[in-house]
């Protein structure tokens, strides 16, 4: 690593930048891993994991998975973030605050309309009182 010195300041360079750490989906790594079984000669293996792009230290750590069985068990996962089971109950109450808030509205209309047919016969009522 050299450095270059420009007047009174000095310069260097950018320190290297690191590739993201990849993960790779258990149906991928079971494909590869067939394939690499599958060849007859090491050069062939070689092959396969310049063209992905791959280590041998990770395909003997995905040897060590699929004998534990971790890779089968993990194939019927899907990506992404878990759900959360927080979110999940407040949108299942919302709905069921919904819900009553209509029974609600529909038993107050019928508690209205009972009171105003109670007012109506109450005057039928007078009215045939006063007749007599």
């Amino acid at each position: 690593m050299s450095t270059t010195t420009v007047g009174s300041v000095v310069s260097r360079p950018d320190p290297e930048v690191r590739a993201p750490n990849r993960s790779y989906a258990p149906k991928y790594k079971l494909a590869v891993l067939a394939e690499i079984d599958a060849v007859e000669t090491r050069g062939e293996v070689g092959e396969i994991m310049r063209r992905e792009g791959l280590y041998s230290s990770l395909i003997s750590e995905w040897r060590k998975q699929r004998e534990r069985g971790a890779l089968e068990a993990m194939s019927g996962r899907r990506p992404g973030r878990k759900s959360d089971p927080v979110a999940a109950e407040n949108a299942r109450l919302r709905g069921l605050i919904d819900k009553l808030e209509g029974e609600l509205a529909t038993a107050t209309e019928l508690i209205e309309a009972q009171g105003k047919v109670s007012a109506l016969l109450q005057q039928i009522s007078r009215r045939s009182a006063e007749q007599k």
